[in-house]
């Protein structure tokens, strides 16, 4: 009788451990495959912390002049949209303002890939089924999943508090804190998500849906208020971006915002949890819709667009968005800038030598176009991801070529690079309200140096398969070398090892062709090459 008791007693906590066995194991392979993606994820966000402290004491070299740059946000609605308020006139309080924001969407984009990758990415490839069969319990893989994402969050909290520890232990450790806890936030809505839908690029593009709308309520909100020390928005605090300026790194610090992170990831945690027991693996909430390929969907290149059809919008959405934004900034900006010499040195190196308006245009347009690349990354190695995911074979296996299926992939890559930089030069026009036409031309010379790096992506994706995720690192330093280049001064040789650094700065700079043809050229060569590689090699098993 005593032994029944007992049994009863103790059944809820074996079976709870019967739903994680096998845990740590699948931890320790999550670390082993991320040994690359992470230390680079959490590297570029520790680079764009620590390099902000030192550009802002060559721009803002009195505490005269950081006074005045944080009188100027307050009445400035264009700026705060972008960066949020100024909180506090230190150089912590600036580097807070400036790069806090962005180090979170960092962490957050980081964080749901990660939990992506090993919770829905693995069910997808028909793996998960396989490690299923052995002891492994039914939460195991979940949570695996998360505690590798926290993993990498923690060590991004630990390097910027211990970067920034110079200008003040308690606003770094608050900064740092504010970042990971963003990041676990779109962790467990990734994780939710992922047991929504039947497909990792739509747990990934939904996810990130959910991150712009984010940025979007967080901008709203900041822009419709003084920002210096009174309250935030209702908008802002509906945001966890807004939880993360509104903790106050450098300023006074609300450690109790922190609470509503936990709060979130806690609710986000549970709500996950519960729909990972109630379905089977492979299975979704939200499945898609079964029937055969026929009419629209008869030939490769029409499958490719309805596979790629859901980015494709979505990424246009966001660069007309984004340019509007941006070119409504522009005369912000420029009042901004003002008389500060250095401030308009650094935009002009960005942006050309043509006065601040037209530089400020330039480097609006660069920015977009080094964000293009990331799209056609992911444009181009969804061919890859066809592939290892043995999607590929079946359509391979009808009359259809190696270099028709790619075609149809490459088209929406690379034709859709040139789509969303047509949308980002109308949103800049619209937003500035002139110009439409040079404003329109810059962001089409941009699309030289975007197919470069696409054409990279074919050529690694063709000829070596297993390092194709290497073109991620490939448009990442483009992005870091444009992000930080200008403020470090770096030296020209380092400068263009991005393709970007070899275009002309338009609008308000003269037109170059010479570099920009050369451009072309090696994106076509490359992209001959990847082609040639991908037809003479065996598909992956």
């Amino acid at each position: 009788m005593t032994a029944a008791v007992a049994d009863t007693r103790f059944a809820p906590r074996a079976a709870g451990a019967r739903q994680l066995a096998g845990t740590g194991t699948l931890l320790r392979l999550a670390l082993r495959r991320d040994r690359v993606m992470i230390p680079v994820w959490v590297a570029v966000i520790l680079m764009m912390v620590l390099s902000m402290p030192g550009s802002l004491k060559s721009v803002y070299s009195t505490a005269a002049e950081r006074a005045d740059i944080a009188q100027s946000m307050a009445t400035n609605s264009s700026m705060r949209a972008l960066y949020g308020p100024v909180f506090a006139d230190s150089i912590g309080g600036l580097t807070a303002w400036r790069i806090g924001v962005y180090g979170g969407l960092f962490a957050a984009v980081m964080s749901l890939l990660i939990v992506v990758r090993h919770t829905r990415d693995e069910e997808e490839s028909g793996r998960q089924e396989l490690v299923s069969s052995a002891m492994v319990g039914r939460r195991a893989p979940l949570t695996a999943a998360l505690l590798a994402a926290l993993v990498a969050d923690a060590a991004t909290a630990l390097l910027v508090a211990g970067g920034l520890a110079s200008q003040g232990g308690g606003g770094a450790l608050a900064l740092g804190l504010a970042i990971a806890a963003t990041g676990m936030v779109f962790a467990t809505m990734a994780a939710i998500v992922a047991q929504l839908t039947e497909s990792a690029r739509l747990a990934k593009g939904l996810t990130s849906a959910v991150l712009g709308l984010a940025f979007v309520l967080r901008a709203a909100g900041d822009s419709g208020t003084s920002g210096s020390g009174g309250g935030s928005s209702v908008l802002t605090w509906l945001s966890p971006l807004g939880w993360l300026e509104n903790t106050r790194a450098f300023a006074d610090e609300r450690w109790w915002v922190l609470l509503l992170f936990v709060a979130g990831v806690a609710a986000q945690g549970a709500a996950a949890y519960g729909l990972a027991g109630r379905r089977d693996i492979g299975m979704s909430f939200l499945p898609s819709r079964p029937g055969p390929a026929s009419g629209r969907l008869g030939t490769a290149g029409a499958l490719a667009w309805r596979l790629q059809r859901g980015s494709v919008f979505g990424w246009s959405a966001g660069f007309l968005v984004a340019g509007i934004a941006f070119g409504g900034m522009t005369q912000g900006a420029t009042d901004l800038v003002g008389d500060n010499r250095k401030t308009r040195d650094i935009i002009e190196r960005m942006g050309g030598q043509s006065g601040v308006t037209d530089a400020f245009l330039a480097t609006m347009v660069g920015m977009l176009g080094m964000v293009a690349a990331l799209y056609i990354v992911s444009s181009v190695l969804r061919l890859s991801g066809e592939e290892t995911s043995q999607r590929a074979e079946p359509v391979l296996a009808a009359a259809v070529g190696r270099l028709r299926w790619a075609a149809g992939h490459l088209a929406i890559a690379f034709g859709g690079a040139a789509l969303i930089m047509v949308l980002g030069g109308l949103g800049l026009g619209i937003g500035y309200g002139r110009n439409f036409g040079p404003v329109l031309g810059a962001c089409l010379t941009q699309l030289a140096a975007i197919w470069v790096i696409g054409g990279l992506a074919v050529l690694l994706f063709g000829v070596f398969p297993r390092a194709a995720v290497a073109a991620w690192a490939v448009a990442g330093i483009a992005l870091l070398i444009g992000w930080i280049g200008p403020a470090f001064e770096l030296p020209q040789p380092v400068m263009n090892l991005s393709p970007f650094g070899h275009l002309p700065k338009l609008p308000g700079g003269e037109m170059a062709w010479p570099p920009v043809l050369t451009l072309l050229a090696i994106a076509a060569v490359l992209v001959a090459v990847g082609l040639t590689g991908l037809r003479r090699r065996d598909l992956s098993n």
